[in-house]
């Protein structure tokens, strides 16, 4: 079956890195086990993509993003040439359905191509389809609740076709908002009580979108997106200083802007985004029977802005910190704490997926 979630959700253990193909960059973790439920940080690395090589999710530029993945695999240093990677939510279909347990894995697959053919708009041969037996019906004891996740076929072959021309090979295809919740349930044992029976709104901030995720005991109440990112900081940079939007970029991620930036450019931009984030919350109170969030948990580039969480706490008044899948990790003497610190939170989808190394076979 085609993209194969089950490679996709359960690969056999063996060595792979996770790599993250982002809209502005391409960032890369490798993991190994430490102890019985530890890990370790071997290595990681981030490297900016030239612009709009990657377009709405998609590679529209495959010589630039295969030249950026060689580069950020050169830099990283590993031997391993595995990788997991991810589509982007908006180019796979996911959809729960129930099923009678006990079916054999003939059936169940006959069973959730029937439902797909009645919910995907595209001919069932156009695309890869693969499912995940996510444990008991809600409110059915003898039946079983499936995710179905579908993907046009060109989708998946882009990115397989990045990793292969890069020298790589990808082994496991997830999905972005998959791979970013594995890396959330790490932050969820920081929160008090490990964020039992708490509403935690998981904000994904990058270059062009800002993604609202909201979860309850590891599961999904909500989610939206709006169209806001640090791209929008970016273009200010540069028309302010008369610069290119790649300079923009670089000088942006290193710092090492002009006097009063601060004051006329990157205050203004934080409070936009604690802005935003407030509207988001806003739309879930009134779609949802909800009323209120314990925690909110920031991820993405904008996330590494200093001082972004204090800003957003207190526009919102809630609780609000940087994500930081990695803070109870083990760290190999090649990663600086200092670094690794400051990139974390825009590393959540390399990291979920560099987790994928761990899954039961």
């Amino acid at each position: 079956m085609g993209f194969d979630i089950s490679a996709l959700l359960n690969p056999k253990a063996r060595s792979l890195f996770g790599l993250d193909i982002s809209s502005s960059a391409v960032k890369m973790v490798e993991l190994t086990a430490n102890g019985k439920d530890g890990y370790r940080v071997e290595r990681y690395t981030i490297e900016v993509l030239p612009k709009d090589a990657v377009s709405d999710g998609n590679i529209a530029n495959l010589d630039g993003v295969v030249d950026c993945v060689k580069r950020a695999w050169k830099r990283m240093g590993t031997s391993t040439r595995n990788v997991a990677m991810a589509l982007p939510g908006s180019a796979v279909i996911t959809k729960k359905i129930i099923v009678p347990a006990g079916l054999r894995e003939e059936e169940l697959e006959g069973q959730v191509e029937t439902e797909a053919n009645q919910y995907i708009p595209f001919a069932i041969d156009e695309v890869n389809l693969d499912y995940q037996v996510l444990g008991p019906a809600p409110a059915v004891p003898d039946e079983l609740e499936v995710l179905i996740a579908a993907s046009k076929k060109e989708r998946v072959e882009d990115r397989v076709a990045v990793a292969d021309a890069a020298g790589l090979k990808a082994v496991v295809i997830d999905v972005e908002s998959f791979a970013s919740l594995a890396a959330f349930e790490l932050i969820e044992r920081q929160l008090p009580e490990a964020g039992k029976n708490q509403v935690v709104a998981l904000i994904d901030a990058g270059a062009n979108a800002m993604n609202l995720t909201v979860l309850r005991n590891g599961q999904q109440v909500y989610a939206r997106e709006q169209a806001f990112g640090g791209g929008q900081l970016t273009q200010d940079i540069a028309r302010h200083y008369g610069m290119s939007i790649e300079d923009a970029e670089a000088a942006k991620r290193a710092g090492n802007l002009p006097e009063g930036y601060e004051v006329e450019l990157l205050n203004p931009f934080m409070e936009n985004l604690a802005l935003e984030v407030s509207r988001a919350l806003q739309f879930f109170f009134t779609s949802t029977q909800y009323n209120q969030v314990d925690h909110i948990v920031l991820a993405g580039g904008c996330a590494v802005i200093p001082g972004i969480d204090e800003v957003v706490a207190t526009r919102t008044q809630v609780n609000t910190l940087i994500a930081n899948p990695f803070a109870n990790m083990v760290l190999s003497d090649r990663v600086r704490a200092k670094s690794l610190l400051a990139d974390a939170s825009s590393l959540m989808v390399a990291c979920g997926l560099a987790l994928r190394r761990f899954d039961p076979s």
